[in-house]
């Protein structure tokens, strides 16, 4: 007879457990999206005339709102990566608890 399944538990296509998206490649992605919208910016601000050192400071400036703006649906997205991950991690935990205590039912 079959455990029925544990609702705090995710599950996959498969049936089986389910495995949390891998947050690396998106996180590397928004840090890259982020320095990219940076640099274009302080470069138009340098082609546009302003100075070196103030090019830079507005630049950088101007890209943190823009970037919230921008890059908000892959920032989206790893937020839920993240928050996946930390649901699985969570239930390998329980279930490790409650194997090293020798029960099937995870530690409350």
């Amino acid at each position: 007879m079959a455990a029925p399944s544990e609702p705090n538990r995710p599950v996959g296509p498969t049936g089986g457990p389910a495995q949390a998206p891998s947050v690396w490649p998106l996180l590397a992605l928004y840090t890259l999206g982020r320095i990219a919208l940076a640099a274009a910016l302080v470069a138009l601000l340098w082609v546009l005339g302003l100075g070196s050192f103030p090019g830079l400071l507005f630049g950088l400036l101007l890209s943190m709102p823009l970037s919230f703006v921008l890059l908000k649906p892959l920032r989206e997205r790893l937020t839920e990566a993240m928050a996946a991950r930390s649901v699985t991690r969570k239930a390998a935990k329980e279930d490790l608890r409650a194997r090293l205590k020798g029960t099937d039912d995870p530690v409350s």
